[in-house]
C-alpha cells in the first residue's frame, strides 16, 4: 500500500474568497501569496493519486489560526472522507488558541477524522512549551490521534514558511507527552539525527518523521542516513500535495540506494503500522 501522509485541500469556495482570509490572518497570506502556492481539491487529489498509484492519503486543510477558517477546512476534507473512505483519511486543524480547539476535535472524530494536523506553532503562535500545545497533546493523548506538527531545519535560507521553533522545543515537547504520537513535519527539522544519542532516542520512541518538502531541503542521502541512524521505520511519505507530486519522492526514493524493502515501508507500511495498527513486520536494522 502507497500512502502520503501530509496533504493540504482548500475548499474550492474559500478559496473563491480568498482575499477575506487573507486580510485576517497574516501567516496564511505569506503562505497564500507565495510564489510557490498551488490550490487542490479533492478532485485534483484523486486525479493525482490515479496517476502516481497512490492509494491512500491522510488529508487537512490548512490550519489557521481564526477558528472558522479551521471548521471551514474541517468540513470540506471530512466531507472529501465520507465520499472517498478508501483514498482519504480525515485529519482535523484547530487554533490550540481558541477556546473551542477541544470542541472542534471531537465534532471532528465523531465525523470520523483520525487525527490533528498540520499545525504550525510559529505561524498559528503557540508554543510547545505553552499551556495550550499541553492541552492540545492531552486531547489527541486521550483520542489516540496523531498529531502532525510543523518543524522544519533551524539553519540555511528563509523561505516563505519558515518558522523559529527549535529542535529542542520539539524534543522537549514529546519528552513532556510520551503517551502521543507525534508526525513531525519537513524530517523534524533534522531532529532524527539526534537519535544517534540514546538519551534522545528513548525520548522520542512515539516520535515519526515525514518527508514534506523533503526534495527541496536536503540531498537524497537523507534516506540512507536515516537507514545507518536507524530510523527508517519512522519515516513516512508526506508529499506536502500540491506543493510537490508524490512522482517527485518515489523517483527520489529508487535513487538513494535503499532496499526494494526500505523503500516500501517509507511509501506506506510505515503509515499503514501507524493508522490502521497493520500487523505488517516491522524491519528496524
Amino acid at each position: 500500500m502507497l500512502m502520503d501522509v501530509h496533504v493540504h485541500l482548500f475548499p474550492p469556495d474559500v478559496v473563491g474568497r480568498i482575499k477575506e482570509y487573507l486580510e485576517k490572518d497574516a501567516f496564511l497570506c505569506q503562505i497564500c501569496t507565495s510564489p510557490l502556492h498551488k490550490y487542490a481539491s479533492a478532485e485534483d487529489l484523486l486525479a493525482e493519486m490515479d496517476k502516481c498509484g497512490l492509494d491512500k492519503a491522510a488529508i487537512s486543510g490548512f490550519a489557521s489560526s481564526d477558528q472558522g477558517l479551521c471548521r471551514e477546512m474541517n468540513d470540506y476534507v471530512l466531507e472529501a472522507a465520507r465520499i472517498n473512505p478508501r483514498r482519504f483519511l480525515a485529519m482535523a486543524v484547530v487554533s490550540p488558541l481558541d477556546s473551542g480547539m477541544e470542541k472542534e476535535i471531537s465534532r471532528c472524530c465523531e465525523s470520523g477524522a483520525v487525527g490533528v494536523g498540520e499545525l504550525f506553532p510559529w505561524g498559528q503562535k503557540f508554543a510547545l512549551e505553552g499551556r495550550e500545545a499541553g492541552e492540545l497533546a492531552s486531547v489527541c493523548t486521550e483520542r489516540n490521534l496523531p498529531l502532525l506538527l510543523h518543524i522544519n531545519e533551524n539553519v540555511g535560507h528563509y523561505y516563505t514558511g519558515k518558522g523559529d521553533v527549535s529542535i529542542r522545543e520539539a524534543a522537549d515537547f514529546a519528552a513532556k507527552h510520551p503517551e502521543l504520537t507525534i508526525i513531525y513535519a519537513h524530517w523534524g527539522g533534522g531532529l532524527f539525527f539526534y537519535e544517534l544519542m540514546p538519551e534522545i532516542k528513548n525520548q522520542l520512541q512515539n516520535v515519526y518523521y515525514d518527508t514534506a518538502a523533503g526534495p527541496f531541503l536536503y540531498h537524497k542521502n537523507i534516506y540512507r542516513a536515516a537507514r545507518e541512524i536507524g530510523v527508517i521505520h519512522k519515516i513516512l511519505l508526506g508529499t506536502d500535495y500540491p506543493l510537490l507530486s508524490p512522482r517527485r519522492y518515489f523517483r527520489e526514493l529508487q535513487e538513494a540506494g535503499l532496499t526494494p524493502l526500505e523503500i516500501e515501508m517509507i511509501r506506506g507500511e510505515n503509515a499503514a503500522r501507524l493508522f490502521f495498527n497493520s500487523q505488517e513486520q516491522v524491519h528496524t536494522d
